[in-house]
């Protein structure tokens, strides 16, 4: 080819191509060496070979500019970021991802000093692979970031294995090793700098990668550059903090005066509403009321006894859970101040040692100490209620009292004007009234007397002292005497802390009729004295004595009561039970004179006697049950029923 044909305009142009396509610095030079190649002339050659060079100058410049661009566009960005902060952590993590954007690095991540601790940690990474490195805990000086965090000047290590310009550890070694860097440039988070060096170290900056680098200055610029925002971020959200706090305690401060004003005037309005209510004559039921409104709860308010006198709201009446009412009130007691126990709070209602009931409330897991006060002063008007109920009581007592003594002294006397007495007291003698007597030993006759007072219903009965003992009327209920009496007894032994035994009689209306049977009941007394027994019962509990000493000669009840299984066994299936009973006993018990009258074997008697056993109890044949089953025998065969 002659060298005079070939043209280096084409080379040239293409040097512009590539150029514009920022294609590698290789394919550059490769266009040189292919117009060599393909004869093109010295001149135009070196031509060629000059314009690759300025080429390959203005590709870099090119390249310099581009990267300039891109860092000044991430400084702004973060700039940006920082103008618009709202989450701390999201900052931090966009500054150290465009650090390793922008060096080209395989990681890059910010430590942070943690005082209470006295070391540091890694507060963000990007491009970390490493769970170790990722929580590392560097102590204070050691590793470059020691280093450079001690010196507040940029540190950059080609092989960070090797350089033995800062402290080793195992712990940092290990973790640089688990993430395989190599070289490490930090920078430090300066404070209050000025731009003049100096200032407060709050962490560093890192860019690192697993291969041996050799950072330039400009990268490490650009690594200050990104430091410095990363300092400002925190300083910035340090502040922001410190005056969110600030204005947090500003308002906590302000509700706080806020709730304590409130406070007084409720606590001034509850006082004058409980005021008001004992002024205008309120009952325990009212103040239940104004309180479970005031605290809005359920409550309820109980006697001496836990029984509840009245409750307000919902669950008010209820005390499930763990301990009795009276354990809580003892412990309220002996604490002088409301006690929770059980998701409910429990004040001891007294009058000096003496404890007269208790208030409790429902439903309010949270009282403040000003609600607690406000409880414990409904208490206290709880207190003054109660006792002012009892000198109402214990008068009203007195006056019924004296109409018991003049019924059971003289009944015939004036039995109208007895009638019309109880009346306006609220008490009709002409209703059926079951009457108990109670006893107990001569040292707890007081306290049994004041036990009467308050196990009797108000209303419905009335009880008095009367010759030694405590006479009780109670409406009749239903309830069968013997069972009234004997609750009645449980509950008094309780109040009166000491044995009280209690006889009833009736049901009776009418004067001549309660006098009649307060003397079965001082009989059934006498009776259950000399039996030693104790607790309740009537003359029907007594078996063959209660026939003796009742009014009312019921023999068919007690022949029922004594004989009942033996009679419907002979009637249900043909049997003779009752007679070989009547046999046995009229033979003086024995069995040999038994079978003779009865013309059976002896075997037959044993078996039918078995059979008596199984239906009246084991102790058939004692001696008590063994004289009340002949009594029952003997007035069988006289009534013929």
């Amino acid at each position: 080819m002659n060298p005079d044909t070939v043209s280096a305009a084409p080379y040239l142009r293409r040097l512009i191509d590539l150029l514009g396509a920022d294609a590698p610095a290789e394919e550059f030079g490769a266009v040189a060496a292919e117009a060599r190649v393909n004869g093109v002339g010295a001149q135009d050659l070196s031509e060629v070979e000059g314009a690759t060079r300025t080429v390959l100058r203005m590709r870099g410049a090119l390249r310099q500019h581009r990267r300039r661009e891109a860092e000044l566009a991430a400084l702004f960005d973060t700039a940006g970021d920082l103008a618009g902060l709202r989450d701390l952590d999201a900052v931090l993590q966009s500054i150290v991802r465009r650090a390793r954007t922008l060096l080209g690095t395989d990681t890059a991540y910010l430590t942070l000093p943690d005082p209470a601790a006295r070391d540091t940690y890694m507060r963000v990474t990007d491009g970390s692979v490493s769970v170790l490195f990722q929580g590392l805990r560097l102590g204070l000086g050691d590793g470059l970031g020691g280093l450079v965090a001690q010196n507040a000047q940029p540190y950059v290590t080609p092989d960070y294995r090797t350089d033995s310009r800062f402290r080793h550890t195992r712990t940092i070694d290990a973790g640089v090793l688990d993430e395989g860097l190599v070289a490490i440039l930090g920078v430090p988070l300066l404070l209050g700098s000025g731009g003049g060096g100096g200032g407060e170290v709050i962490g560093v900056l890192f860019a690192a990668d697993r291969t041996p680098r050799a950072f330039s200055p400009d990268e490490i610029a650009l690594l200050c550059s990104l430091a410095a925002h990363a300092a400002i971020a925190i300083d910035t959200a340090a502040a922001i903090t410190n005056t969110r706090a600030a204005l947090a305690e500003l308002a906590a401060a302000n509700e706080v005066i806020q709730e304590h004003a409130a406070t007084m005037q409720r606590a001034e309005e509850a006082h004058d509403r409980l005021t008001d209510l004992v002024l205008r004559g309120g009952d325990v039921r009212d103040v239940a009321a104004a309180v479970a409104d005031l605290l809005d709860g359920a409550i309820a308010i109980h006697d001496a006894d836990g029984r509840v006198l009245t409750a307000v709201g919902p669950g008010g009446a209820a005390f499930p859970g763990r301990g009795t009412v009276a354990e809580v009130v003892a412990d309220s007691r002996t604490a002088g101040r409301t006690v929770f126990r059980d998701g409910r709070w429990t004040c001891a209602v007294l009058a000096g040692q003496e404890v007269l009931g208790s208030l409790v409330l429902h439903g309010r897991p949270d009282l403040d100490d000003a609600a607690k006060r406000l409880f414990e002063r409904a208490g206290v008007v709880t207190a003054l209620l109660l006792l002012q109920r009892r000198s109402v009581a214990e008068a009203e007592n007195r006056i019924r009292g004296e109409l018991i003594t003049d019924l059971l002294n003289a009944p015939d006397r004036d039995p109208l004007g007895l009638t019309e007495r109880g009346r306006r007291l609220g008490f009709d003698l002409d209703r059926p009234h079951l009457l108990l007597v109670a006893e107990a030993d001569a040292e707890s006759r007081q306290r049994l007397a004041g036990a009467a007072m308050r196990h009797r219903v108000a209303g419905d009965s009335i009880s008095a002292e009367h010759a030694g003992r405590v006479v009780v009327l109670l409406a009749e209920s239903g309830t069968p005497p013997g069972d009234v009496a004997r609750s009645a007894a449980r509950h008094l032994t309780r109040l009166a802390g000491a044995p009280v035994t209690v006889a009833a009689a009736g049901p009776a209306a009418g004067p001549q009729a309660l006098a009649a049977a307060h003397a079965e009941a001082i009989r059934c007394l006498r009776a259950l004295r000399v039996l030693g027994r104790e607790g309740g019962a009537c003359a029907a509990d007594l078996g063959f004595l209660g026939i003796l000493l009742g009014d009312e000669k019921d023999a068919d009840g007690f022949v029922a009561g004594v004989l009942g299984p033996l009679l419907r066994y002979d009637e249900r299936r043909g049997t003779a039970l009752v007679r070989t009973l009547e046999a046995y006993f009229g033979c003086g018990g024995s069995l040999t004179r038994a079978k003779e009258e009865l013309h059976v074997h002896v075997n037959t008697v044993v078996q039918r006697l078995d059979r008596v056993q199984a239906l009246l109890g084991d102790d058939w044949n004692s001696p008590e049950r063994a004289l009340e089953l002949q009594i029952a025998l003997r007035l069988h065969r006289l009534t013929g029923s």
